[in-house]
């Protein structure tokens, strides 16, 4: 698929998201180029209807600034009780609606936004859709002070990790100054159960297994349709 179509794809789902968020609500909003289509929509909606909500928390600071410039107030998560309603991306999502994300190193932000939602929907083209979680290496945000004890674990785990690199070719940092492992097993075998490991890996800060979380992912595909998937 080329980008030109994939992008027209996106903002069709990015469209359909936006038309779900109810005036006066505390809304998430995540990262990524499909987000940022649904940003565009939703300054349209603002423009059109007036559009007000109560908080608006974001996941990044390239999403802050876009939302920003269209005229939001945007808050911190520390500041609001909880939302209810987060909108993101993803990068793979499976039948079940398990998916894989922080692709743009977002995760441990991302993640904390999704568990402070009370709903939570993603909004993808087809292309992301996997019928078991694969095709996308898993992010693992590391702690710098053990890192390299944690890359040494998961190479005896076979789980294939590799550093992630900024464009200069060096390790990049999050924003919260760690260090990103990417997991390249593929499938991965066990989801619930890689998850519980990482979860109890010192030195691990987060992890991109985004499991039992998704109510909805908004689906466009290349025929034009778009689908609601529920759980």
């Amino acid at each position: 698929m080329d980008k030109t179509k994939q992008d027209q794809l996106k903002k069709e789902a990015a469209t359909k998201a936006a038309e779900i968020v109810e005036n006066s609500s505390s809304l998430g909003v995540g990262t990524g180029s499909t987000v940022a289509f649904f940003i565009d929509a939703l300054a349209k909606r603002k423009e059109r209807e007036n559009l007000k909500l109560k908080h608006i928390v974001t996941t990044s600071n390239r999403s802050k600034k876009q939302l920003e410039s269209l005229g939001f107030k945007v808050d911190e998560l520390s500041q609001v009780d909880d939302l209810d309603l987060t909108v993101d991306g993803a990068d793979r999502v499976a039948d079940n609606l398990d998916g894989i994300k922080g692709g743009g190193g977002a995760l441990t932000l991302e993640k904390n936004v999704a568990i402070n939602s009370k709903k939570i929907i993603w909004i993808v083209d087809e292309s992301k859709l996997v019928h078991r979680l694969s095709g996308f290496a898993l992010p693992v945000e590391v702690l710098p002070i053990s890192c390299e004890q944690n890359f040494k674990r998961f190479e005896q785990e076979g789980l294939k990790p590799r550093w992630r690199l900024d464009e200069n070719g060096k390790r990049y940092v999050t924003h919260y100054g760690n260090y990103i492992i990417d997991l390249a097993c593929d499938p991965i075998p066990a989801p619930h159960g890689l998850a519980d490991y990482l979860d109890h890996t010192v030195g691990v800060v987060e992890h991109g297994l985004f499991l039992d979380m998704c109510d909805e992912v908004i689906i466009a595909h290349s025929d034009g349709r778009i689908e609601e998937k529920k759980k």
